[in-house]
């Protein structure tokens, strides 16, 4: 029998639970472009997204440094002649340029490339996407919430000391009738 073990013994699955992770804004359109990113491999530069495009975005033209794959989950995109509805599936090879991209509703879809994708306009080139700038915005992403995590303490610490006087004077109130109707009915008593 042959041995098909992996000679790596520490290989791993990687699984991603995307509804633990954030929604990054899309540099392009940070109000109404944003991305899960699900994996990033330095070996091959392929890289695995779920977008969500809100109606009315346009992805700016772009060319294919790489073949990619892309599934509708819901929604719907007009790319060049054609309507892409949910539970469509689209592979474009390397080398595939095409124009700008519209969201015609709120969509999301997974999107699995081997490389990066270059945008431009008639001046030349106007961004880039691929597995490098991917780790660089979730940095970003986290640095960002890190900072906002720091600054709310500060101002939560603020907002739960008067809370808790509030709690104390309240619970306060009751204790001290309660010990003043005791005494009250042992003066009726006598």
């Amino acid at each position: 029998m042959q041995n098909i073990s992996p000679i790596n013994p520490e290989l791993m699955d990687t699984l991603i639970k995307a509804s633990d992770s954030d929604w990054i804004p899309q540099p392009l359109d940070p109000n109404k472009a944003f991305m899960r990113i699900l994996y990033t491999g330095a070996e091959s530069g392929r890289w695995a997204v779920l977008f969500r495009w809100l109606k009315g975005f346009v992805a700016p033209p772009h060319k294919h440094l790489s073949a990619s794959h892309t599934f509708i989950l819901s929604g719907k995109l007009q790319v060049r002649d054609g309507t892409l509805d949910a539970g469509d599936y689209v592979y474009e090879p390397n080398g595939m340029i095409h124009g700008a991209t519209t969201a015609l509703e709120d969509t999301d879809y997974l999107f699995i490339c081997d490389g990066p994708v270059l945008f431009f306009d008639d001046n030349g080139f106007t961004a880039y996407l691929g597995w490098e700038e991917l780790r660089r915005l979730q940095a970003s992403h986290a640095a960002s919430k890190k900072a906002g995590a720091k600054k709310a303490k500060p101002a939560a610490k603020a907002a739960a000391k008067p809370a808790a006087k509030t709690v104390a004077k309240a619970s306060a109130k009751p204790a001290a009738k309660a010990k003043a109707k005791p005494a009250a009915r042992k003066a009726k008593a006598a």
